[in-house]
């Protein structure tokens, strides 16, 4: 008499695979460990600066990316340690140049390399594949450096203010532009660095982004929703000074336009993602996706051949088919 096992459960995937993901958690914890000080630094960025307080959320979907590519199905793992280590121990050196110089942001690259190396000696490029867009998404997460926000901020002071200058001309007000103020009668408005909106950029850009990474859609539309990014946040900014310029016109009350300042700046954002569904609505109509194949395609039936005809030929009689 024979028992047959075939129907058995297999206990021992779930033990192999849950053997093999807590050295992979556990050297995660060490590497959060490690990089707590940094992390620390920006977290006083993320609770106190209204402009990177996305940073906090950025963890939470990058996590939810890893999720879901890890429900997309299986894949087959080849290990790369020796890249690994090599990757690690460059993060390293990039840490005690980031340590010798203070320099917050270079320590978190050496961190988004360290998440790599660990990635690419547990599972090689296959598993880098599918958690590299979760891995790169951390980069959001990261506060500006100081010179960026000076160098590149400037251009887009003045950027505001001509755009914002016109706009308020178009409404009727006699507005003149001088350096990065707006001269309107009596009302001085001046563009200051927090007025610039590169850090109102940078958290459209990681909605963006993430819109990017989530949606269905062709390699086009993508590519245009990123090389809109810049212009929509720059049109939200313009229409923010150009709604505090006006507020700052029709209203006197020293309350009222401090409120109404602060409430421009917070549409901003809404403001932005209303344009960005207003270019995704465009797209839709303009693109036109390709239809996946309904079917394989139906085989062609042989020829069927037609009846005989009868030859008469000089030595007998031929059948010749038609």
């Amino acid at each position: 008499m024979s028992i047959s096992t075939t129907d058995a459960p297999n206990t021992s995937a779930p033990a192999t695979t849950a053997a093999k993901a807590w050295p992979l958690a556990a050297l995660g914890a060490l590497l959060v460990w490690a990089y707590l000080p940094m992390l620390s630094v920006f977290s006083d960025k993320w609770l106190n600066d209204p402009q990177y307080s996305h940073g906090l959320l950025v963890p939470f979907f990058s996590a939810y990316l890893i999720r879901r590519a890890w429900r997309a199905g299986g894949y087959t793992p080849r290990p790369l340690p020796v890249i690994g280590a090599v990757l690690l121990v460059a993060a390293l050196g990039m840490r005690a140049v980031a340590g010798s110089m203070l320099f917050h942001q270079l320590d978190a690259a050496s961190l988004l390399l360290s998440i790599t190396a660990v990635v690419l000696a547990a599972g090689g490029w296959p598993l880098l594949k599918r958690t590299g867009p979760a891995i790169g998404f951390l980069v959001f997460m990261v506060p500006l450096p100081y010179e960026l926000e000076r160098n590149v901020g400037q251009p887009l002071k003045t950027t505001a203010t001509v755009c914002s200058t016109f706009f308020l001309q178009t409404l009727g007000q006699p507005a003149l532009r001088d350096g990065n103020l707006i001269l309107i009668d009596e009302v001085r408005l001046g563009v200051v660095d927090a007025c610039s909106g590169l850090k109102m950029l940078m958290t459209f850009a990681a909605f963006s982004i993430g819109a990017v990474v989530m949606m269905d859609r062709t390699r086009f539309e993508k590519f245009m929703i990123v090389l809109g990014i810049v212009p929509i946040a720059v049109a939200a900014n313009v229409l923010r000074i150009t709604a505090t310029g006006m507020s700052y016109v029709v209203f006197t009350n020293k309350a009222t336009t401090e409120f109404l300042h602060d409430f421009h700046g917070w549409l901003m954002m809404p403001v932005g993602l209303a344009l960005l569904a207003l270019e995704l609505w465009v797209l839709t109509r303009l693109v036109v996706a390709p239809e996946p194949p309904s079917g394989p395609p139906a085989p062609v039936p042989p020829p069927v051949p037609g009846p005989a005809r009868v030859r008469v030929a000089d030595r007998g009689l031929s059948p010749v088919p038609a």
